[in-house]
């Protein structure tokens, strides 16, 4: 048996609440639009910011459609999981709040639930290349979440293994 951690429930239970069950609906346009978000383009560096209690993301427009897509997800976790001015913080709690958006990003991006679906069997490039096009990722993004995806249910699996004391 498979168990989901809390950011897999999470995330399944956010985008089920947004009607968003297949790849082809994860995009940043369709997220932002159910969610109400502004999302703009420029030219400096894609952050989150919270302005008289709005959110909002901004998006480096020099980016490849990928990346601007991965940069909105871990933008999307300072939206929705955080508090706060960066600026402000403690350099410490500024470096767990990036480890936790950019975990975020990679689940986001290429959900647990979504991942099920595709009953997946390799790592073979062939398979990454699939999972890059199918979830509009970086070949690199794709692999690595791949990689968490796979070692998580071999850590679950020797779990279970029944042993004798």
């Amino acid at each position: 048996m498979y168990y989901y951690s809390h950011l897999e429930d999470y995330i399944h239970q956010f985008y089920t609440s947004l009607n968003i069950r297949n790849p082809s609906f994860l995009n940043l346009e369709n997220i932002s639009i159910h969610l109400g978000l502004k999302v703009f383009y420029w030219y400096d560096k894609s952050q989150a910011l919270f302005i008289n209690g709005r959110s909002y993301i901004f998006i480096n427009k020099r980016l490849t459609k990928q990346q601007q897509w991965q940069e909105f997800c871990h933008e999307l976790a300072h939206v929705l999981l955080h508090t706060g001015d960066q600026f402000y913080m403690s350099p410490l709690f500024r470096e767990y709040q990036e480890y936790k958006a950019n975990n975020f990003m990679y689940h986001a991006c290429m959900p647990t639930f979504m991942l099920d679906e595709l009953q997946l069997r390799d790592i073979r490039t062939k398979t990454v290349i699939k999972l890059q096009e199918l979830f509009n990722v970086e070949y690199e993004f794709a692999l690595k979440r791949l990689k968490q995806y796979y070692n998580k249910q071999i850590v679950q699996n020797c779990n279970h293994i029944p042993y004798e004391i």
